[in-house]
């Protein structure tokens, strides 16, 4: 796996993982992941302590949004890359007492078979995550724990409460031109609010520095 960097977006805690392709006149040829690769890196001192223990697919058809989703008893960070298609992806800040609680950010993810390159989103543990598809797409994220039945929830899409001033005003714009006519399940439509879940005693499994 040939990293070419990890860097940190407007929340520092969530990073972008951009790894090479090596292209002919074929196509092109990539690892997506290599443990000591990954772990060895100069500047991945932000994965410490983490164990990639799951790994999920997901198909979904064009306006479909997932999230924002989190699970505790075990916290699960997601390592988030788009195998076909197109999405925005969301980060939302759901650990108490952080510097950047109730923020939201987004991050484009094109699958692009003709670029040099490829991209994983990295959201900690503490983070909801949300996928929004642009077209029909095919992501793959790498989970941090197994899922834990019962230990998960979601904040609504449509929540009216999340921060969104560092998030990119083009991708914000994006999102919810999408989100007008998404096609979300019950369970995400009928999510808490942020103030909703920082009232439910289990908002204690996220708290800043503790995660």
């Amino acid at each position: 796996m040939k990293i070419l960097e990890i860097r940190s977006l407007a929340i520092p805690d969530v990073k972008v993982v951009r790894y090479a392709r090596f292209r002919d006149d074929r196509g092109y040829f990539t690892e997506t992941f290599r443990k000591s690769d990954f772990f060895g890196h100069a500047d991945s001192g932000c994965f410490q302590g983490i164990e990639f223990k799951q790994c999920n697919e997901s198909y979904s058809l064009s306006g479909v949004v997932r999230g924002l989703h989190f699970q505790w008893n075990p916290n699960q960070g997601k390592l988030v890359r788009t195998i076909a298609g197109h999405i925005i992806d969301l980060a939302l800040d759901i650990r108490k007492r952080s510097p950047t609680f109730g923020k939201i950010i987004a991050y484009d993810l094109p699958a692009s078979p003709d670029a040099a390159f490829a991209d994983w989103l990295w959201l900690p543990p503490g983070f909801a995550h949300c996928a929004c598809m642009l077209e029909k797409s095919t992501i793959e994220y790498f989970c941090s724990a197994e899922w834990a039945p019962g230990n998960e929830t979601s904040i609504s899409p449509l929540a009216t409460d999340l921060d969104w001033s560092v998030c990119d005003s083009v991708l914000k714009a994006q999102y919810y031109r999408t989100l007008g006519s998404a096609i979300l399940s019950p369970k995400d439509r009928d999510g808490f609010s942020l103030a909703g879940w920082c009232n439910d005693p289990r908002s204690e499994h996220f708290v800043y520095g503790k995660c």
